[in-house]
C-alpha cells in the first residue's frame, strides 16, 4: 500500500481543512479524505469528518469508497498500456475487435422514436470512445430522451449482465450523433473495458489487476469489497434536494445503485463507473501518471492521454447542466483550457475527472501539483465543497512556494 506520509513540509492547509469541516458541520458532507502533491512530494494528507455519521466512526485513510467513473482512468489507462503492446491504435474502427459495432444507425435529430435513423457516415474509432465523441450516451443524465428510454427498457445498466452483453444491446440501438461530430458523457469507457477483454484474452478485473493494481501496490481497489474489509466501506448519502446542493440534510442510501453492491459479485465488470479504491491506492495511480519516477505509461503516452481530443471551440456539456465553456477531454479526463469563475486562475491546462459521489482527482502541469478528494455523497462531482477544496489547495501550495 502507498504510504501518506507526508514528505514535503512548509504548506498550510489549516484553511482548507478548516473550509472542509464547515461542510461536515452544516451536514452537507459526512467526511472527506484528501491529498495533495507537489511534483510527487505529499504536502498534504487529511481526513475530516466521519466514514460512518450514524456510527460516529471517524474517517481514517485507508477507508474503501465507491468510485463510480474515477473508475474511467484505470479502463482508460489499461487501453493505453495495449496500445503501447502494439495490441491495437486509437484511430482503429471498433468493429475490427468488436464486430456487433459496424454499420451503426444514428438517430435523426428532432427523433421522436428509436427508429428515425440515418446510417452513420464513418465508423466509431477507439479514440471516440475514449473520449466520448463516438455518438454513444449513458441513459442516466438525460431523462426524457428516446435513447433514455430505449436503454433503461433494455437493462443496459444491469448488474446481472456482462460487458460482453452490454455490448449487444448497444448493436441493437442507434447512436445519438454522427461519430466524431460532438459530445456525450457515455457507456463508451464500459465499451473500451469489453475491448481490454476481447484483445486480452482476460476478463477485465483480472487485466487491470495484472498491469495495474498489482504493480502499483493497489490492493484495496477492485470491483468487490471483500468480507473481512467491508467494515471500511464508508456509509454513503444523498443530500436533501439534488437542485440545492447546499441544503443541509444527509440520508443515507448504502443500497445504492442498486442492493448489496460492491458486497459481493456481479456479471458486469463496469469500466465506467463499478470499483472501489482509497486515498492511498488513488493516490498511487495518480503519482504513477507524474514526471519524476516510475510511471503507469511512457511520458508521451501520457502527454497524448492529456491533450484535448474535441474539436476546436466543442466543450464538454452534461444534459441537466449544459455546455462547459472552456472545459474539454482528453483519453482518460476533463482538460481545463479556460478557467471558468469557480475554478482557480491557476487551474488553466489541469486534467481532472471525477465520481458521482464526490470522489475527485486532478493533474496540474503547469503548477506541477496534483490532488485526490474523497468523499460519498450522492451527485457530489460538481458539489461546490471540490471547486472550494481546489481553489484553497492551489492557493496553498503557491504560498507555500
Amino acid at each position: 500500500m502507498e504510504d501518506l506520509k507526508v514528505t514535503a513540509t512548509g504548506y498550510d492547509f489549516a484553511p482548507a481543512r478548516a473550509a472542509m469541516q464547515r461542510y461536515i458541520d452544516n451536514d452537507l458532507l459526512s467526511g472527506i479524505s484528501s491529498a495533495v502533491m507537489v511534483g510527487r512530494e505529499l504536502v498534504e494528507v487529511s481526513c475530516v469528518g466521519w466514514a460512518d455519521k450514524e456510527a460516529q466512526i471517524p474517517l481514517r485513510t485507508d477507508h474503501i469508497f465507491r468510485v463510480f467513473s474515477n473508475t474511467k482512468l484505470i479502463t482508460s489507462c489499461a487501453a493505453l498500456l495495449l496500445v503501447e503492446d502494439g495490441r491495437f491504435q486509437l484511430d482503429d474502427p471498433i468493429e475490427k475487435f468488436i464486430p456487433q459495432l459496424r454499420n451503426r444507425k444514428v438517430l435523426l435529430k428532432g427523433a421522436t422514436s428509436i427508429d428515425q435513423t440515418e446510417p452513420a457516415k464513418s465508423s466509431i474509432t477507439i479514440r471516440q470512445l475514449l473520449s466520448h465523441t463516438a455518438g454513444l450516451s449513458y441513459g442516466f443524465f438525460d431523462p426524457g430522451t428516446v435513447i433514455f428510454k430505449a436503454l433503461n427498457e433494455r437493462g443496459v445498466h444491469n448488474p446481472n449482465t456482462t460487458l460482453a452483453e452490454m455490448v449487444d444491446v448497444l448493436a441493437d440501438l442507434p447512436l445519438i450523433y454522427q461519430p466524431g461530430t460532438s459530445w456525450e458523457y457515455s457507456l463508451a469507457i464500459d465499451v473500451i473495458a469489453r475491448l481490454v477483454e476481447v484483445v486480452s484474452g482476460q476478463t477485465f478485473d483480472k487485466f487491470i489487476k495484472a498491469r495495474i493494481l498489482d504493480p502499483l501496490g493497489m490492493v484495496d481497489t477492485g470491483f468487490v469489497v471483500p468480507q473481512e474489509d467491508q467494515g471500511r466501506l464508508v456509509a454513503y448519502y444523498a443530500g436533501a434536494d439534488l437542485m440545492e446542493p447546499m441544503k443541509p440534510g444527509l440520508t443515507r442510501t448504502d443500497n445504492a445503485p442498486f442492493p448489496g453492491a460492491y458486497l459481493r459479485p456481479v456479471a458486469r465488470l463496469n469500466g465506467g463507473g463499478g470499483l472501489v479504491s482509497t486515498l492511498p491506492d488513488v493516490v498511487a495511480l495518480i503519482r504513477s501518471l507524474l514526471p519524476g519516477g516510475p510511471t503507469l505509461l511512457k511520458p508521451d503516452t501520457i502527454a497524448m492521454m492529456m491533450s484535448n481530443q474535441l474539436p476546436e471551440e466543442q466543450w464538454i456539456r452534461f444534459a441537466m447542466m449544459g455546455e462547459q465553456p472552456g472545459k474539454v477531454h482528453g483519453l482518460a479526463g476533463g482538460l481545463i483550457q479556460k478557467p471558468s469563475p469557480i475554478d482557480h486562475p491557476d487551474a488553466a491546462g489541469e486534467f481532472y475527472w471525477g465520481g458521482v459521489a464526490g470522489t475527485q482527482w486532478w493533474i496540474s502541469p503547469k503548477t506541477g501539483t496534483a490532488g485526490v478528494m474523497m468523499a460519498q455523497r450522492q451527485m457530489a462531482f460538481v458539489h461546490p465543497f471540490s471547486f472550494e477544496f481546489k481553489r484553497m489547495a492551489y492557493d496553498a501550495v503557491k504560498r507555500g512556494r
